[in-house]
């Protein structure tokens, strides 16, 4: 708990302090200039890295198996980018570390070998459009099972 709020209030403070003496170094608009370039970088990454992530989830789901590496991708990627949102330099060198693939693969690695974050399987599959329960046999299209009532009529409103 103190450790949280010593980062709480000691991370901003750090950041101001880095950006301060940057600006002093280099000058107030080329210190601007850097933030904005490196939050650029990191948005355009950010995207590239999100697409893939998501056509290789796609192409797993497609297949029956459960993503759970994408899924810990994404989160991370979902993270680094709300770092990029927070001005300075340490989120954002923080943010593009985690948005390169070589990174936040062995930090995710890491993190799954810890045995903190596993992911089950239910045995519901989402095949067609639709989630099915047990083990999927691909998809059939609609079939009426024949025990259904069907009453047909017409809708008018009276008015």
């Amino acid at each position: 708990m103190r450790l949280g709020f010593m980062l709480l209030v000691l991370f901003p403070i750090t950041e101001l302090m880095i950006l301060i003496k940057v600006g002093g170094l280099i000058g107030v608009l080329p210190t601007v200039a850097l933030i904005f370039l490196t939050a650029s970088a990191g948005l355009y990454l950010m995207r590239r890295e999100g697409f893939s992530t998501l056509a290789r989830a796609r192409e797993r789901m497609a297949t029956g198996e459960i993503p759970a590496t994408e899924m810990m991708e994404g989160l991370v990627i979902a993270f680094c980018g709300a770092l990029l949102l927070a001005p300075g330099f340490i989120t954002d060198v923080i943010a593009l570390c985690g948005l390169l693939p070589p990174i936040r693969k062995a930090l995710i690695k890491k993190a799954m070998a810890s045995k903190r974050f596993q992911v089950y399987g239910s045995g519901a599959s989402m095949m067609g459009g639709g989630f099915q329960s047990g083990p999927s046999q691909g998809y059939s299209g609609y079939q009426r099972s024949g025990t259904d009532d069907v009453i047909e009529g017409e809708y008018r409103r009276d008015e």
